[in-house]
């Protein structure tokens, strides 16, 4: 073991345990990411002693999409939406560890900190029994500056904030209440938050072997791709011609000949061509992978039937896109119907990405071109604050004559009460915002969040009886 990597990883463990909060979005996630990013990077560069290091412009593109995602806590209060934005900058974290890709399936890429963060335990083990054998006692030197450092902490801070109010305060803003649960948090987020810095080290200290530029074993003939391809193109094909027909005929064609209400038509079907979508993408996946290009007629066939079906699929994206957006004109606007919207986009973005792939036949990069993807939408939908957008669409809808789900629009965070408080009228604002704000609780600074802290600026109506 490299010997920065121990008091590396300590440092950002200590960091993760004094600024994470756990329980809620807060610009603590932001600096706990950056103290992970600042520790695995100074150790490895330590490591190397003068040698070039292994992290390229991509390492870091991939670390500054984590590390944006991370700061959505800073700005949007939404639980579920920074929920999927850890999830999401865990994955672009570990792909800023792995670099170029691996021997090993993206899947692999994609969770390789975790993982290694577990291999690395017996790692840290052994590195932290060898420290601690050193001849020179540098261990029990830093225990004991430790030790002393906290018992002097621990006797003049009490003595100093009793002795002044605004050193007090200043203290109980920084400094928790401690507790057994506390001590009990501290000790479990430390573990976690040294183990993934660890975890790191250890992949880049023996990294897994690279993926090689040969090409993967293709089939020898093309009848077995060519036949299904094009009658999944000639079916496409009579879907979009019929779509046609009703963009011509209008909606109320297909209502009447159907016996459906729009609503229903719409809801019908949504989901089947969601997963007529996924399906397409497998199979396009697949074809680019497997599909034999050997010779200029393979090629020129690939990239005509592929090319052909994914155009294909972006009409039945925009279609399946035209449907949700009837439903939702029908039923109103939610967190589940936003979120299908945007993967919808996300995969007509893929599609996207396969015909540039089409042009010179290489795909070994859209795996990551469109994990890239999915985060970059995520984080857009973040700026785009969604919360909002389906306050404001449901409220536009109220405006309109239909009915409003105002128990719904009260479950969400302070992200709305900009909207609610400007849009909705007495007595119903004040009942909603009451609702929204129910569970707010002080935050203490590395919990600090913008709508949060914006939120408690609002003032209440006149007391109203609530629903």
């Amino acid at each position: 073991m490299p010997a920065a990597v121990l008091p590396a990883a300590g440092l950002a463990g200590v960091a993760g345990a004094l600024l994470l909060p756990l329980d809620r979005p807060g610009i603590g996630w932001l600096l706990s990411g950056l103290a992970v990013v600042a520790a695995v990077f100074v150790a490895d560069r330590r490591s190397r002693e003068g040698q070039p290091g292994a992290l390229t412009w991509r390492n870091a593109a991939w670390a500054g999409l984590a590390l944006a995602l991370l700061a959505v806590g800073f700005v949007r209060a939404s639980g579920w939406l920074f929920t999927l934005c850890v999830l999401a900058a865990v994955v672009a974290g570990s792909l800023a560890v792995v670099g170029e890709r691996t021997v090993h399936s993206v899947l692999y890429d994609m969770l390789a900190v975790p993982i290694e963060a577990f291999r690395a335990i017996p790692w840290v083990a052994r590195g932290a029994g060898q420290f601690g054998a050193r001849r020179d006692g540098v261990a029990r030197r830093i225990a004991l500056a430790v030790l002393a450092a906290a018992g002097l902490v621990g006797v003049f801070v009490p003595l100093l904030a009793s002795a002044d109010a605004a050193f007090a305060a200043v203290v109980n803003a920084v400094l928790p209440e401690l507790s057994v649960a506390t001590l009990v948090r501290w000790c479990a987020v430390f573990a976690v938050v040294a183990l993934v810095a660890a975890g790191a080290c250890y992949f880049l200290a023996a990294p897994e072997p690279r993926a090689s530029a040969v090409r993967p074993h293709r089939t020898k003939y093309g009848l077995e791709w060519t036949v299904p391809l094009a009658v999944l193109v000639l079916l496409f094909g009579v879907f979009v011609g019929v779509r046609l027909v009703v963009l011509f005929g209008g909606t109320e064609y297909v209502l009447r000949t159907g016996n459906l209400t729009s609503a229903e038509y719409a809801r019908g079907g949504f989901w089947q061509l969601c997963a007529v979508t996924v399906l397409t993408l497998a199979i396009v996946a697949a074809a680019l992978r497997w599909a034999p290009n050997a010779t200029k007629a393979d090629r020129l066939r690939q990239r005509v039937l592929l090319g052909t079906l994914s155009a294909l699929s972006l009409v039945l994206v925009g279609s399946a896109l035209s449907r949700m957006w009837t439903y939702q004109q029908a039923y109103g606007f939610t967190v589940l119907r936003l979120l299908v919207e945007v993967c919808e986009l996300w995969f007509g973005a893929v599609f996207v990405l396969v015909l540039a792939a089409l042009v010179r036949l290489r795909s070994a990069w859209l795996p990551r071109a469109a994990i890239g993807t999915a985060a970059a939408a995520l984080l857009v939908l973040a700026v785009l604050d969604p919360e909002r957008l389906i306050a404001d669409a449901n409220l536009d809808r109220a405006a309109a004559g239909k009915a409003l789900d105002d128990r719904y629009l009260a479950g969400f965070s302070a992200d709305v009460v900009p909207v609610v408080s400007g849009r909705l009228a007495e007595p119903l604002r004040t009942c909603v915002l009451r609702q929204v704000l129910r569970d707010d609780a002080p935050d203490g600074w590395p919990a600090w969040n913008l709508s949060r802290s914006a939120a408690r600026d609002v003032t209440f109506g006149p007391g109203t009886p609530c629903r």
